[in-house]
């Protein structure tokens, strides 16, 4: 794992910077958003509205934590979880033959596949690394 202080800080920065964007756009269009998780073909339709209230907060207090340093823990762990439940969606929609809209980022996201997996990855990758970052001592996180 990386322990350059400066590249853990922009770690930081960029994969809860992402995940605050991502929030955000899913909060200002949560019936586009149910429809991309309707789209999955995992849940009904009731479970895809319920989804699509919570999870962009999620999302959103999340990256708040992470990008603010304070939390960066609780935030890189919680963002950590959501990475690895995308990438495993993802990678079933996949083996599926399901052509579906990631539902990411609103109107600038695009088709689920293996470039979606290699940037999720990264991001866990990224995320891990501020979550498993040495602890200098009492009240650090």
């Amino acid at each position: 794992m990386i322990r350059n202080r400066a590249v853990l800080v922009l770690f930081r920065v960029a994969v809860g910077g992402l995940f605050i964007y991502s929030g955000i756009v899913k909060v200002l269009d949560p019936l586009g958003f149910a429809q991309n998780v309707r789209d999955y073909r995992v849940v009904g339709q009731a479970l895809s509205f319920l989804a699509a209230v919570i999870l962009p907060w999620l999302e959103i207090f999340a990256g708040l934590f992470l990008a603010s340093g304070l939390m960066k823990r609780a935030g890189a762990g919680i963002i950590s979880g959501l990475l690895v439940f995308f990438i495993a969606l993802v990678a079933a929609t996949m083996i599926r033959g399901l052509d579906v809209d990631c539902g990411c980022f609103g109107a600038l996201s695009r088709r689920a596949g293996p470039g979606l997996l290699l940037e999720d990855a990264v991001m866990l990758y990224m995320a891990l690394c501020v979550l498993f970052e040495p602890r200098k001592g009492p009240g650090n996180d």
